[in-house]
């Protein structure tokens, strides 16, 4: 036994993949999830931004 030989308890690394977890189909998922939140954030923040400036403007 060595001073690094660690026993690794392989059961806990056991997972099983369900159809669309994973391969090609799972990364174009991820990709169309990653789209859409980047897109509504970016909205979002246009909208938050857009109203602050309307609610700081110093009256005329």
């Amino acid at each position: 036994m060595g001073l690094f030989n660690f026993k690794r308890n392989k059961e806990t690394e056991r997972f099983y993949l369900l159809p669309g977890q994973g391969g090609a189909a799972y990364r174009r998922k991820q990709r169309y999830i990653f789209k859409w939140s980047l897109l509504i954030g970016l909205i979002l923040s246009v909208v938050l931004g857009a109203l602050m400036a309307w609610l700081n403007r110093t009256p005329h």
